[in-house]
């Protein structure tokens, strides 16, 4: 009789119940990774394995509180906490896709901006882009298509739509998600974000160049005739997009637009909607009017998130200062030189 294959070890729910230890290892062996990467994951798998037991929870019983103060807890800094909650966070996506469900603990504290275990040493409190990554990203929001065929090519304009709808009109997740074809059309630098409360309801503006993008996105869906009202369907039947897939496709715009592998942390929906605020400041809209576009009840939000990004602000020109003066004194012999000769 033959043994089974090891890798078909973590196919089943109650593998990762009563040995999720082994059940990892075969899950390592299915992402083809380096063996000093491997390494790496072992050592940060049996630390996280090593709270559940002190937690009494398990694999399929943790808690998104428990995935936080575990983060949060650990004595490293923030890259490295990053890491540990992508690992995580991709391995409960396996164990969710076994038990067919849906919910991901950890991928909720990767999209919360204002999660414990961001709170590390080098941390800044709110998270933007730069110019030149903004720059970046809408030059990627305008590159020629990279897909070939028909199914492809319209999932590729969606996604950059979404990037689009996020940097250049400040959306949330949820808003771009449930975003309806009568609150935009063709050409129109209006969106309206309906909300189960009325007084909830509001319209932002979107940039010029998010007005470009979701016009040919809005139109390759009317060509590609996808059924449904929603403007981002995940699916050719017109299914809602899942929070996951709206990650991924900024993810995958992220790293072809060339900041990702640049960034320290992830360019996420709220990073976006940061930066949608920040180039408003830098032009001088009126913070009040900003937070109008982004949906802010109060009026101590737009004020909150202003403070931000002026320290921010001010912590990036330092930081360009201190790089530009290390470049002055980099080479001093090659400057006295070139002096002399003048």
């Amino acid at each position: 009789m033959t043994s089974q294959p090891r890798d078909l070890f973590d196919q089943r729910r109650a593998d990762w119940q009563n040995d999720p230890v082994a059940a990892f290892d075969a899950w390592l062996v299915s992402q083809d990774l380096r063996r000093s990467s491997a390494d790496i994951y072992r050592v940060q798998w049996g630390r996280f394995l090593e709270w559940l037991t002190l937690k009494r929870q398990t694999i399929l019983s943790v808690e998104t509180g428990t995935i936080s103060e575990f983060v949060a807890g650990l004595d490293v800094k923030k890259p490295q906490r990053l890491r540990y909650l992508r690992l995580i966070e991709r391995v409960l996506d396996h164990v969710r896709q076994i038990e067919l469900a849906s919910a991901n603990p950890a991928r909720f504290i990767a999209q919360d901006g204002e999660a414990a275990w961001r709170n590390a040493r080098e941390n800044d409190p709110t998270g933007f882009l730069t110019a030149a990554e903004r720059a970046a990203v809408i030059g990627q929001l305008f590159a020629p298509l990279t897909e070939q065929s028909a199914a492809k090519r319209w999932r590729e304009r969606r996604d950059r739509a979404l990037v689009a709808v996020f940097l250049g009109g400040g959306l949330k997740t949820g808003d771009a998600i449930s975003l309806t074809l009568d609150a935009t059309s063709i050409g129109s630098e209006w969106l309206t974000i309906e909300a189960d409360n009325p007084a909830l309801t509001h319209s932002t503006r979107l940039a010029p160049f998010a007005v470009d993008v979701m016009g040919a996105w809005l139109e390759a869906r009317r060509l590609a005739q996808l059924p449904g009202k929603l403007v981002f369907p995940g699916s050719p039947n017109g299914r809602p997009m899942h929070k996951a897939t709206v990650l991924r496709a900024i993810d995958a715009q992220m790293e072809a637009a060339g900041i990702a592998s640049t960034r320290a942390e992830r360019a996420s929906p709220q990073t976006l909607r940061n930066s949608f605020a920040a180039d408003l400041f830098e032009r001088g809209v009126d913070p009040d009017q900003v937070g109008q576009w982004l949906g802010f009840m109060q009026p101590i939000s737009s004020g909150r998130l202003h403070r931000a990004w002026r320290v921010w602000a001010e912590r990036a020109a330092t930081a360009q200062a201190i790089a530009s003066a290390d470049n002055e004194t980099a080479h001093p012999a090659q400057k006295a030189s070139a002096s002399g000769d003048a």
